[in-house]
């Protein structure tokens, strides 16, 4: 993993670095799952192979926030995204076991500079940028990246026995 700025981790970066994502394509819901770095199994679904960004407005600077709080901020992104008229799936971030999630939404035509500062307005620590070849972590407030590969699959439900956390 290249970690660039480590004086500006955010501090919750392991717990991101290890979030699964859910994204509800038209005809299918996927799980992306962070993999050794070179790893890319799965069909990665944007036909011209332009960068998927997953952001939230959930939990601004790491921390919980009312489910009423970030329903209002989620409506907030949500009318941004369509100010800009981006394409996008709906997404839910978290847990593996789903102990922890949080609605979001999967973009496509952003820059990564871009989807930090939309992250950033948002008052989040980080965004995922999603590629045919990576799996990337993106601070908001820093250059720092954080690089795996991914692995793709037809979302299973979550099971809440399955968490360590």
């Amino acid at each position: 993993m290249d970690n660039t700025r480590a004086s500006a981790t955010p501090r919750n970066w392991a717990g991101y670095q290890q979030a699964v994502v859910d994204i509800r394509l038209a005809d299918r819901t996927v799980r992306v799952v962070p993999g050794p770095q070179g790893t890319a199994e799965g069909h990665f679904p944007e036909p011209a192979g332009r960068t998927i960004h997953v952001i939230t407005a959930c939990n601004p600077y790491g921390r919980t926030a009312s489910a009423e709080d970030n329903g209002r901020a989620q409506a907030l992104l949500f009318e941004e995204i369509g100010r800009r008229r981006l394409a996008w799936w709906p997404a839910a971030g978290g847990t593996v076991c789903g102990a922890h999630v949080e609605e979001s939404a999967a973009l496509v035509g952003l820059s990564d500079a871009e989807a930090r500062e939309l992250g950033r307005h948002f008052g989040q620590d980080a965004v995922f940028a999603w590629t045919p070849d990576a799996w990337r972590l993106l601070s908001c407030s820093s250059d720092e990246t954080a690089v795996s590969g991914w692995t793709m699959s037809t979302q299973q439900p979550r099971d809440p026995g399955s968490c360590l956390t």
